[in-house]
């Protein structure tokens, strides 16, 4: 299977790249994409860089460049409560905690799209891979804030995470059918007194076998 994984970041991207067999790079419209083999899957992991459109016009490119059969989303997330600090979380559904296109209209609901965008993996499989369920909330703020996390539980009482980008590359798979999975781990607890320091602190303390989810994942697929 030609399977395609995004991360937003450099450091999230660099846990990423020692798992890649016959590595190889191409640029193209200024992204770099990285490919090989992992666990006999044809891959093309990317950095996409921060926030929803960049997170989308990677995601457009990498997919009329490469055509995969699925694109996977993996890096950090922060959490709401419902998870700890190095939970992994694969959700089974995404939405936008930051969009309302107006009167008559669904808050969270980008024009022309579902409210959520599901994702495919199966409750059983999920659980195999000791990673929760649940909703991620994404939009462009970066949330550090209590009241924040307040806000979007107001609007979906049942987030586990919030991110900047998952949404965005949920959209794109949506309009172009390619089915999209998203896979993260959490980084920080907005509004914890430490906030900023649970996350300065989580790329020197997390363990590198933290992102092996992925590996797992692609074992099953």
């Amino acid at each position: 299977m030609k399977i395609a994984i995004i991360a937003a970041m450099t450091k999230e991207l660099n846990l990423l790249l020692p798992l890649i067999e016959n590595h190889s790079t191409v640029t193209i419209n200024e992204t770099t994409f990285h490919t090989g083999r992992i666990e006999g899957h044809e891959v093309i992991a990317l950095r996409s860089g921060i926030g929803k459109v960049n997170a989308a016009i990677a995601t457009l490119t990498l997919i009329d460049s490469f055509h995969p059969s699925l694109v996977i989303n993996t890096g950090v997330a922060g959490g709401t409560g419902a998870a700890g600090i190095l939970d992994v979380v694969i959700p089974d559904r995404i939405a936008y905690h930051d969009v309302w296109c107006g009167p008559d209209t669904v808050w969270g609901q980008a024009a022309g799209c579902p409210r959520f965008f599901e994702c495919p993996l199966p409750a059983s499989l999920v659980e195999k891979l000791g990673a929760r369920q649940g909703l991620l909330a994404s939009g462009d703020i970066f949330v550090s804030r209590r009241e924040e996390v307040d806000h979007i539980l107001s609007l979906y009482p049942d987030a586990v995470a919030v991110d900047m980008e998952s949404a965005a590359i949920a959209q794109v798979c949506s309009l172009k059918n390619v089915p999209f999975v998203c896979i993260r781990v959490i980084s920080d607890t907005p509004g914890a007194e430490d906030n900023i320091a649970q996350y300065s602190n989580f790329w020197e303390d997390a363990p590198e076998s933290t992102f092996h989810t992925l590996t797992k994942l692609l074992k099953a697929l």
